[in-house]
């Protein structure tokens, strides 16, 4: 897969990392400086990110001899990587009496949520792609609007992966790019806003203004049962060989896949797929060692807790910064010519859908924390948990109500309901019939979930009729 292979040398390595050292430090600074920009909350990671798309269109790494492909591909590789990286140490954390405090319905709700979320704004893309690649834009993939999801509901990550099995496996001119671009617009949609609809129902005095206090983190450092710091081994140097060691695995899984005969059916779709999927094999296998670790607890063959929480959000911090700004600066603009009628119109229809949508079922579903919930889950489904759990502390600076969990804890059902519409992933871009067909597939998901979702009121309906 391309994104393990890039020709970028040492020296050329430590140019990169201290441009994006040092841009990082200015967007923090101009961040907390400049009223406008601190007002967005758009990240840190976001303004250093389209500073150094901007940077590098007017030719900043020519003049260090790193050409462009190159550097391209290496960003579009730490956006991969960091996607991996960052979900295996989310995954690797400990399990909390945390999810006790809140209501394991809102949680499967907000998990329905956003599974529902992904595939209309599915719905949404393959629909406007599937019409322009057979009426004005002849060239286009009939399944690019499958990256509407990814990048607004997935970051850039995903956008990235898809985006170039796209054009690799199916000739879609720009699909990196396209996806990236995708979730680029995400968050600043998720911000702007997200910081909007704060001001209009401030005014409409629907949210009140949250009391301005420093916010106090209970979250533990270490417990006692860790790794002593007296011990010869760091806690941080830990975690980072546990993330490494499951990444190893996860290396060494989908390269035993790459190896299997599978026929032309499973070099063609199986075999990519699996590359795109590094992310999720990888928390299935940080999910089996921590199943590993209470066994021999259990046995007592192990007596210390060997992951630590608060390290570990750290690390996942760092790496999906890394994500977010490597993948903001692989945007390639100059390929995105041809593609700004489906770009402006997937993000355009996708975002006014994803808002009104998000809107409503947080209004019906969550009704003591309506803005909260709608906040937390809007943030999520246009950037990342991050975006989410920003704008929800403008409304929620102790995390007072359910929805922070609600956001943290939904992921597992997200994933497993989720799951067929990455499927289609790998059948939808086959031609125009079969994306034809996954967007039936896609809106019968969609009526079925609805049904879940809101089987109390249609069930209570029923019962007094």
């Amino acid at each position: 897969m391309a994104f393990w292979e890039f020709n970028i040398n040492f020296k050329q390595l430590w140019i990169i990392i201290g441009i994006i050292t040092v841009l990082f430090l200015i967007s923090n600074v101009l961040r907390r400086k400049v009223g406008i920009i601190r007002k967005s909350l758009l990240p840190t990671a976001i303004i250093a990110g389209l500073i150094l798309l901007i940077l590098k269109s007017l030719g900043l790494f020519e003049l260090f001899n790193i050409d462009r492909k190159e550097i391209n591909d290496f960003f579009e590789a730490m956006t991969y990587h960091g996607l991996g990286l960052g979900v295996i140490a989310m995954t690797l954390k400990s399990a909390t009496k945390e999810k006790a405090k809140g209501k394991q319905v809102d949680v499967f709700n907000s998990g329905l949520i956003t599974v529902n979320t992904y595939l209309v704004q599915a719905i949404i893309g393959v629909a406007i792609t599937l019409f322009l690649s057979v009426t004005f834009l002849k060239g286009l993939l009939p399944a690019a609007g499958l990256l509407l999801p990814l990048g607004f509901g997935q970051g850039s990550g995903q956008a990235v992966t898809f985006g170039e099995i796209f054009e690799t496996k199916h000739n879609f001119i720009g699909g990196a790019s396209f996806g990236l671009t995708i979730a680029t617009i995400g968050f600043l949609v998720a911000c702007f806003v997200g910081v909007g609809h704060i001001i209009l129902m401030r005014r409409r005095g629907k949210i009140k203004d949250a009391e301005k206090k420093e916010f106090v983190t209970t979250e533990v450092v270490a417990s006692p049962n860790e790794v002593p710091v007296t011990e010869a081994v760091d806690r941080m140097t830990i975690q980072v060989a546990l993330i490494l060691f499951v990444y190893f695995l996860t290396y060494l899984f989908m390269y035993g896949v790459e190896k299997l005969p599978l026929g032309t059916f499973g070099n063609e779709k199986v075999k990519p797929m699996v590359w795109g999927f590094n992310f999720l094999i990888g928390s299935l296998l940080a999910a089996l060692l921590k199943v590993v670790f209470r066994g021999l607890k259990k046995a007592n063959l192990m007596t210390r807790d060997y992951p630590n929480n608060y390290l570990l959000n750290r690390i996942s911090g760092f790496s999906f910064d890394m994500m977010i700004i490597t993948g903001t600066a692989a945007i390639e603009i100059e390929v995105l010519k041809e593609l700004i009628v489906p770009l402006v119109l997937i993000c355009l229809i996708g975002g006014i859908v994803t808002y009104f949508y998000v809107r409503k079922l947080s209004y019906v579903l969550f009704p003591c924390y309506q803005e909260e919930a709608f906040l937390s889950l809007f943030g999520m489904l246009t950037g990342t948990n991050s975006t989410g759990m920003i704008l929800l502390r403008e409304v929620d600076p102790s995390f007072e109500t359910p929805a922070a969990s609600n956001l943290i804890y939904q992921s597992f059902y997200a994933i497993a309901l989720g799951f067929p519409l990455f499927l289609l992933l790998g059948v939808a871009p086959e031609g125009p019939i079969y994306t034809l067909i996954s967007l039936i597939i896609l809106i019968v998901m969609f009526i079925v979930f609805n049904i879940v979702l809101f089987r109390k009121q249609i069930f209570r309906k029923k019962d007094k009729a």
